[in-house]
């Protein structure tokens, strides 16, 4: 099998999906890639995102792929855990105090900063409704984060998420309240708790 087939396998093992780092990895040039999207058979979805015609533009994982640093948070990350129906008009994703934030707000993302602490807290993998892997944080992290004082999120959404959250089989009570701990919003999710379960 040539480079050309095994890049478009590749992507159809992928729901339709390929990025440069993939082909890299794999071990091809990166011109395999110029050269199937210069005759039609791959598409440019992102920066280092290509997809097959047809195939649906999963921007979540798109922008993961150009902010690698990133982590989804708040609203998006509630989005993909199925704690709200609100798709997000804006992608929320949380960095480390360092990271310069130019790029991904010109890329129209949500830009949140956390302490070197804090940033590796509760991260977890999720599957976007395109079917590509991203890392959010948990659903325990984000309904601490969206406790916060500062984090902007409506009560609505707080409320929808947190009676969501209540109903769920997998829920973990326990990591909830460690995480709330850490982040101090105990008193807050106490009185979400009480009326809830």
């Amino acid at each position: 099998m040539g480079a050309k087939e095994a890049i478009i396998k590749m992507a159809k093992e992928n729901n339709g999906t390929v990025t440069s780092a993939m082909v890299a990895a794999a071990g091809f040039s990166r011109g395999n890639i110029k050269y199937l999207v210069e005759r039609g058979i791959l598409e440019k979805s992102a920066r280092g995102v290509y997809v097959l015609p047809g195939i649906w533009d999963d921007e979540i994982f798109n922008l993961q792929n150009r902010f690698k640093r990133g982590i989804y948070s708040h609203e998006t990350a509630l989005f993909l855990w199925d704690l709200t129906d609100r798709t997000p008009n804006r992608y929320c994703m949380t960095f480390p105090m360092s990271y310069n934030l130019t790029k991904p707000k010109q890329g129209n993302v949500r830009c949140i900063q956390c302490k070197k602490e804090l940033y590796g807290l509760g991260v977890a993998e999720t599957v976007t409704s395109g079917g590509h892997t991203v890392r959010a944080y948990s659903a325990e992290r984000t309904l601490c984060d969206i406790l916060r004082t500062h984090s902007c999120v409506d009560i609505q959404v707080v409320t929808e998420a947190f009676k969501r959250y209540a109903a769920r089989m997998d829920k973990n009570i326990p990591m909830l309240s460690e995480y709330a701990k850490i982040v101090r919003v105990e008193t807050r999710l106490r009185a979400y708790l009480e009326v809830l379960l």
